[in-house]
């Protein structure tokens, strides 16, 4: 029993109560969550170590440490522990991302050893809905990317994600790691397009999910097609196969800049709830 204020690697023995830190928030830990239900805590299946911050022999908050920076449920308290042993351990992650309080104040922390950083999101509102969309009719077109399109995806996953984070993910090790993942999530039916002769038009995917909450991510339209309509329809498609097939709450975050994403979002009943924060590497 650890009896004072303490941070350590968190073991296979401690997944139940990392657990229940992580359900205590479903939507905002969605992606950490769905992992951990899967890789449980082992740091080679998990893709990284799970800090705890323990106060008075019980597990607080966490952080997750792989090829992101996580703080989970994280007090002020946590984070400092958890900044001093990521700028001992030195920085491995290509992002910090996370709530915006908690992820602000350990980038304070961490940025005279580990900045500049790229780029600084600083707001990013994280936004849910429960319901399918009332006034916006779901695109027919937009369905399930099948194993066999994994050469029509790839090139709009690749694209999105050099736009999103201005590095393409490519870069490396040639893509391996990032084509495993597009793999992953068609393979598990949480890939979604409108595809017209060939050709990407809308993509989305359902990125991380658990039985309480599921998150959108690499929402996208071939920039010939912007203003086309194409967005919203397509969110649509993509939240009522959520709805129907995966959790009762979807969740996206998005670039507190990106106007049209955000209005798009609203039109087909996402309303904002918190803010992520992002620091890129």
């Amino acid at each position: 029993m650890l009896t004072q204020t303490t941070t350590r690697v968190l073991e296979p023995g401690d997944l139940g109560a990392a657990l229940a830190v992580l359900e205590s928030e479903p939507v905002a830990n969605a992606f950490v969550t769905s992992r951990v239900q899967v890789a449980g805590l082992d740091p080679w299946r998990l893709g990284g170590e799970m800090w705890g911050w323990y106060d008075g022999g019980r597990l607080r908050s966490l952080c997750y440490s792989g090829a992101n920076l996580v703080p989970i449920c994280a007090t002020p308290e946590a984070v400092r522990g958890f900044a001093e042993r990521a700028r001992r351990a030195g920085r491995r992650c290509s992002s910090i991302v996370g709530p915006a309080e908690a992820t602000a104040y350990l980038w304070r922390l961490l940025e005279p050893s580990w900045g500049p950083a790229r780029e600084v999101r600083a707001h990013q509102p994280l936004m849910v809905t429960e319901q399918a969309p009332a006034t916006v009719r779901p695109d027919p077109y937009v369905r399930r990317i099948r194993k066999d399109e994994m050469d029509v995806i790839m090139p709009a996953c690749v694209a999105m994600f050099t736009e999103e984070v201005g590095i393409s993910p490519l870069a490396g090790d040639g893509g391996l790691l990032y084509q495993a993942r597009v793999a992953e999530l068609v393979g598990s039916g949480r890939s979604f397009a409108r595809i017209e002769d060939g050709r990407v038009l809308f993509k989305a995917e359902i990125g991380a999910a658990t039985s309480h909450a599921c998150q959108i991510q690499g929402v996208w339209v071939d920039p010939e097609y912007r203003g086309h309509g194409l967005s919203a329809p397509g969110m649509a498609a993509v939240i009522r196969y959520a709805l129907a097939d995966v959790a009762p709450v979807v969740s996206l975050y998005v670039n507190d800049y990106n106007t049209p994403a955000r209005a798009a979002y609203r039109r087909v009943g996402f309303r904002e709830v918190g803010a992520f924060m992002s620091v890129l590497f």
